[in-house]
């Protein structure tokens, strides 16, 4: 099969995102936050390894405790950790939900900073966490947020290649190809899409909005 090429492959990707837009229009989080900044950040820590309903079921007792970074900068890792014990890593997350709430206090006044290499600074928050809230908090897309959800589709749509074996190698093959206006949407239209059609284990490709436009899909159509 020969290589695509770039301008093709862009094409396709602006036909992907359009499909992506009429399904699913900008996309949401799955995540309760409340539109609070510091509650989104808290929330994507502890989604680490684990569902995002399963955050939203521990995260009303958190935040009733704790409303304010203020208040989880004075919490007891102890106390966080019998809130949320009921997710994977609770230890290490409920460690990171104090000491980052601690650095927001000392060294950002209380505010979540709209900046991804700030972000970054935060205990427990990578390049895919600030990547999400930077979208989702701030509307301010300086990248794609890279779950497992976008690592999986993008490869399967050979928008990534072999070599693209890490997340943040993931993200710079998609950001060579998509216009930075659709930074924005695709982590959050990729997670609906990969929960409803491109899932890891048994994809949905006959029905999938997209086959079409999928090189893996064909493959396996070409194989059968």
């Amino acid at each position: 099969m020969p290589r695509e090429k770039k301008a093709d492959k862009i094409e396709r990707a602006r036909l992907v995102e359009e499909r992506m837009v009429a399904q699913y229009g900008e996309g949401e989080s799955s995540l309760d936050y409340e539109g609070d900044p510091f509650r989104l950040v808290c929330a994507v820590v502890l989604s680490a390894q684990c569902t995002d309903a399963a955050v939203n079921k521990v995260t009303p007792a958190l935040f009733e405790r704790y409303p304010t970074c203020y208040d989880l900068a004075g919490a007891c890792i102890a106390d966080v950790e019998d809130i949320i014990h009921s997710l994977g890593f609770f230890r290490a997350k409920a460690a990171n939900l104090v000491k980052l709430s601690r650095m927001l206090v000392e060294e950002f006044a209380g505010v979540v900073p709209n900046d991804l290499d700030q972000l970054q600074k935060l205990p427990g928050v990578g390049r895919k966490t600030a990547n999400v809230v930077m979208c989702e908090a701030f509307r301010n897309a300086q990248g794609i947020a890279v779950d497992t959800h976008v690592f999986r589709i993008a490869h399967r749509l050979k928008f990534a290649g072999p070599s693209a074996d890490t997340p943040d190698k993931t993200e710079k093959a998609l950001l060579s190809i998509y216009p930075k206006e659709d930074w924005l949407y695709i982590n959050h239209q990729w997670v609906h899409f990969g929960r409803e059609f491109c899932r890891a284990q048994r994809p949905l490709c006959g029905t999938c909005i997209i086959e079409d436009l999928c090189p893996s899909s064909m493959a396996r159509e070409s194989a059968s």
